[in-house]
C-alpha cells in the first residue's frame, strides 16, 4: 500500500519505538507501555537513559541499540514486532561531531531501520514522526499547506532536507511492502513547557531580532498533543500523511508581546550578526531555514488529521504558546500593566486630536 493510501492495521501487540532518551520517544513508550492492549514495549536509543526515564518507561524494555547498525534488524525479528514507531531523528547535532555526522544519524539510520522492517514479517505498521519543515517557509507560500503541498523553494542541508529524504524511504518501504501502514506524521512546530527547541529558546531571550516589515504567522502543537497524536497513529496504524497541528495561528509580534520579551526589528542580515553573537555567547544558532521560519512563519490544513486519522488536539496554538510561558516561569521584560497605560493614553491622545 502507498503511505498515501487510506488503511488500517490491527491493533498492536508488540511496539519498537527509536529514539526511546529523547523527550517524545521516551514519553510516547511511557503511554504505550501503560496502555494494557499492548503486549510489549520495546525502547531502542544508542544512549543509555537516565533512572528517572527508565522509570517513567515502566514495564517497556529498553534495548541500546544505534539504528545505523544490522543488530536493529535482529531486535525487530526477535521481538516478533508488529509496529515500528520511528521517533529518533534529530534537528540539532551531537556535541561529538557536526552537519555530517547528524545527516548520517539521520538519513542513513532511517535507511537501515526501514530496511530491516521491509525483512520482517511480522511488522505491519510504521510511524514515522516528521515534521512540517519539509513544506519551508517563504513569502511566497499559501495561506496553508496541504498534505499535497511542496516547498516553494528548495530546501537547506540541514534537519528539513534530512526529513524530506526520510519520508521518501518511508514511502519506499510502503511500496515494497504492500501489507505495512505506513503513517507519516508532519508535526507543527512545538512548544510547551517541558520541551526545549529552537523556538522556545529564540522567544525566551530578553531582547528578540525579528526582520523588519515581515510578521511570521506562527501555528503551534503543545508537546502533549504532539504526544497524543504519535500514540493515535500508533494504535490506529492509518496509512497516509496527516499535517498535525493546533487551532488558530499567532503572529510573531504577538508571541513576543505575549512572553513579555522586547523586539528589535533589523533587516534580515541583522537578525544574523545578533544571531552570530548570541552563539558567540553560548547560544544555539538560527540556521537558514529556521530564519525563513521566524520571518514568514508557517500555517497547515489539518483536515486529513481529523476526518482521517481522527484527532484533536487539546491545545489551541495561542493555549498551547500561553502554556509555554507559563511553564517557563517568563517574567515580562517590561511591565504589561504599564505598556497598556501607554497605549490607552495614546489611543485617547489621538481621538482627542480627531475631535
Amino acid at each position: 500500500m502507498d503511505s498515501d493510501e487510506t488503511g488500517s492495521a490491527a491493533h498492536p501487540k508488540v511496539v519498537l519505538v527509536t529514539g526511546a532518551c529523547r523527550f517524545l520517544g521516551g514519553f510516547l513508550t511511557a503511554r504505550l507501555a501503560a496502555n494494557p492492549d499492548i503486549d510489549r514495549v520495546i525502547a531502542v536509543d544508542a544512549v543509555t537513559p537516565s533512572k528517572d526515564l527508565l522509570r517513567r518507561m515502566g514495564r517497556a524494555e529498553f534495548v541500546r541499540a544505534d539504528i545505523r547498525n544490522p543488530f536493529i534488524a535482529k531486535v525487530i525479528r526477535n521481538g516478533d514486532v508488529d509496529t515500528v514507531v520511528h521517533a529518533a531523528a534529530a534537528s540539532y547535532a551531537p556535541r561529538s561531531g557536526g552537519r555530517a555526522t547528524l545527516k548520517e544519524l539521520n538519513v542513513m539510520g532511517a535507511m537501515q531501520l526501514f530496511a530491516a522492517c521491509q525483512k520482517a514479517p511480522t511488522v505491519r505498521t510504521v510511524v514515522l514522526k516528521s515534521t512540517s519543515e519539509v513544506y519551508g517557509s517563504s513569502a511566497f507560500d499559501p495561506v496553508m499547506f496541504t498534505e499535497d503541498t511542496t516547498s516553494r523553494r528548495p530546501l537547506g542541508e540541514g534537519f528539513a532536507r534530512d526529513s524530506m529524504d526520510i519520508e521518501g524511504y518511508a514511502r519506499g518501504l510502503g511500496r515494497r511492502r504492500l501489507d505495512i501502514s505506513v503513517s507519516i506524521l508532519r508535526l507543527a512546530n512545538m512548544i510547551g513547557p517541558a520541551m526545549d527547541t529552537q523556538l522556545s529558546r529564540y522567544l525566551a531571550g530578553p531582547v528578540v531580532p525579528t526582520t523588519v516589515g515581515r510578521d511570521a504567522r506562527l501555528q503551534l502543537l503543545h508537546e502533549q498533543d504532539a504526544l497524543g497524536a504519535l500514540e493515535r497513529a500508533t494504535i490506529v496504524g492509518r496509512a497516509g500523511t496527516f499535517n498535525i497541528g493546533a487551532k488558530g495561528i499567532i503572529m510573531m509580534s504577538q508571541a513576543i508581546r505575549r512572553a513579555g520579551r522586547v523586539a528589535l526589528p533589523l533587516p534580515s542580515v541583522g537578525v544574523r550578526v545578533v544571531d552570530s553573537l548570541l552563539k558567540a555567547t553560548g547560544g544555539a544558532e538560527i540556521n537558514r531555514d529556521q530564519l525563513r521560519y521566524m520571518t514568514y512563519g508557517r500555517v497547515m490544513d489539518t483536515t486529513r488529521m481529523r476526518t482521517e486519522l481522527g484527532y484533536e488536539p487539546n491545545w489551541t496554538t495561542l493555549e498551547a504558546f500561553d502554556d509555554y510561558v507559563r511553564g517557563r516561569g517568563l517574567t515580562p521584560i517590561i511591565d504589561p500593566r504599564w505598556v497598556l497605560s501607554t497605549e490607552k493614553r495614546a489611543v485617547a491622545l489621538a481621538q482627542r486630536w480627531g475631535s
